[in-house]
């Protein structure tokens, strides 16, 4: 097997890596070649598949270890590791759409 890119990165957003930014980050994670694999303490799990994810009980301020095994893998680590490090923007772009659209 080939040597992993690996990346630590840091869960930042307030609910945690709870369904939305789990859906984001394993979608976005599909869209890559490489077997990606997310590491808390000696738990591993398959980063493509949601439920797998969402059993990382991450919340605010969890460290996790990113592995990437393949030919996208650079890629992948870092598409990834910026979408978690910048607190799934997405996410909170959502949010205040939505609470936009409530008053």
């Amino acid at each position: 097997m080939d040597t992993p890119v690996r990346r630590v990165i840091v869960i930042r957003n307030k609910q945690g890596l709870h369904a939305r930014p789990a859906t984001l980050f394993v979608k976005l994670a599909q869209q890559f070649n490489s077997r990606i694999v997310l590491v808390r303490e000696n738990y591993r799990v398959e980063a493509q598949n949601m439920i797998d994810v969402i059993t990382l009980g991450a919340g605010p301020g969890t460290e996790l270890v990113l592995e990437a095994y393949g030919d996208d893998a650079e890629a992948a680590a870092e598409a990834l590791a910026d979408l978690v490090e910048n607190g799934f923007l997405l996410e909170d772009a959502d949010d205040k759409q939505t609470q936009a659209e409530e008053k």
